[in-house]
C-alpha cells in the first residue's frame, strides 16, 4: 500500500471519528459487540502466533475477538489503523517494536506511537537468538566476537529488514563491541534465516521461533539468547549476559494497545481481563513455545516501558543513521 493510500484512510478515519457516536462505554454495557483486533503483520510469524491466541482465549471473557491481519511499512500500516480509529474501546493493536518503536524512529512515521495509542498490556517478550552457518569455526558468542575482529567486514550478517529489531540489535551489538560486519537485509526473517542456512550470510540474531528449527537439525549453530533468562526452546544455551556480553536486553515484544483517547475504563476492563489470560498455564507455555516469557504489566507500567525504550532504541537509531520504512 502506497503512503498517499494509507494517509487517505487516515484522513477518511479521521473524519469518522470527528461524526462519531459516543463513546460505547457512556453507553452502557461494554463491550455489546465484537472487538476488532490489527495485528500489522501478514500471518503466521510470532505476532501473529500470540495474538490468535490471545483473541482465542478471550472471547470467554469479552465477547468475539475479530482478526484483522493489516501488514506492510514493518507494521505501520496496521498501527495507523488503530492510531486513526475512534477511541471506543472496539479496534485494539498487537503493537510490537516495529509499528511502536523502529518505524516511528527511522522511518517517515505516520503517527505518534506514544500521544496517538493508549497502552493497554504487555504480553510477552520475545528472544533473539544468534546463530551462525554450521561452516564458521565459532561454537559460542565470545569466539564469534574474536572472528569478527579479526576479519573485519568478511563477516555478512542477515536481517529481517533495515531498521528492524535484528537490524538494530547487530548495529548496536558492533558499536559497543568495535566489531566491523555488513549488514544485509531480506524480506523478513524467514528470508532472512534461509540465507543464512544456505550459507548466503554467515550470521544472524533472529527471533527464536524462527531460527531454532534449523539449530535442532544442525542447520545452523546457536550460540546465544537475549533476554533475562534461558528459554524453553534453547535450554542449552547461554544468555547473552551469561556469555559476559552487551545486548541481553534486544528483543520482540508483543503487547495490545488501542486509539488514544479511549476512556480510562475501557482501558483498565481490558487490562484485567488480558492478565487474566496471561495467568493461565496453558498461555504461558505456548508463549514459551515462542521463545518468549510473559510480561504482564499495569497500562501505566507499559507506558512506562515504551517511553524507556522509545529513548534507548531512539539514540541507537539516531547515532547510527538507520532509516527504515
Amino acid at each position: 500500500m502506497k503512503r498517499r493510500d494509507v494517509l487517505a484512510l487516515g484522513l477518511a478515519a479521521v473524519s469518522t471519528r470527528a461524526l462519531g457516536a459516543r463513546p460505547a462505554f457512556a453507553q452502557g454495557k461494554y463491550p455489546d459487540r465484537p472487538i476488532r483486533l490489527v495485528i500489522p503483520f501478514a500471518p503466521g510469524g510470532v505476532n501473529d502466533v500470540i495474538g490468535r491466541m490471545w483473541a482465542d482465549r478471550v472471547k470467554d471473557l469479552l465477547g468475539q475477538v475479530v482478526i484483522e491481519n493489516q501488514g506492510g511499512a514493518g507494521g505501520s500500516v496496521g498501527g495507523a489503523a488503530v492510531a486513526r480509529a475512534q477511541p471506543d474501546g472496539y479496534t485494539l493493536l498487537l503493537g510490537g517494536g516495529g509499528s511502536q518503536l523502529v518505524n516511528p524512529l527511522a522511518g517517515k512515521p505516520l503517527y505518534d506511537p506514544l500521544k496517538d495509542f493508549e497502552s493497554i498490556a504487555m504480553l510477552a517478550i520475545t528472544a533473539l537468538t544468534a546463530t551462525v552457518h554450521p561452516s564458521l569455526p565459532v561454537q559460542n558468542l565470545k569466539e564469534l566476537i574474536e572472528y569478527a575482529k579479526a576479519n573485519p567486514n568478511k563477516l555478512s550478517i542477515a536481517n529481517s529488514g533495515v531498521g528492524g529489531a535484528t537490524h538494530i540489535t547487530a548495529v548496536a551489538m558492533a558499536k559497543q563491541l568495535g566489531i566491523q560486519w555488513k549488514n544485509v537485509p531480506y524480506k523478513g526473517g524467514a528470508a532472512a534465516s534461509r540465507a543464512v542456512v544456505s550459507g548466503e550470510s554467515g550470521v544472524i540474531i533472529n527471533g527464536a521461533a524462527a531460527t531454532m528449527p534449523f539449530v535442532v537439525n544442525k542447520q545452523l549453530t546457536g550460540l546465544a539468547v537475549t533476554g533475562e533468562q534461558r528459554i524453553a526452546t534453547a535450554p542449552d544455551l547461554p544468555t547473552f549476559k551469561e556469555a559476559g556480553l552487551p545486548g541481553g536486553d534486544a528483543g520482540t515484544w508483543q503487547g495490545i494497545l488501542t486509539t488514544g483517547g479511549t476512556p480510562p475504563a475501557m482501558v483498565a476492563r481490558l487490562n484485567a481481563e488480558i492478565r487474566k489470560i496471561l495467568e493461565m498455564p496453558e498461555i504461558q507455555q505456548k508463549i514459551a513455545e515462542q521463545g518468549g516469557v510473559v510480561k504482564a504489566q499495569s497500562p501505566e507500567e507499559f507506558r512506562n516501558w515504551l517511553k524507556d525504550a522509545t529513548e534507548r532504541w531512539g539514540t541507537i537509531i539516531r547515532e547510527a543513521g538507520i532509516k527504515g520504512s
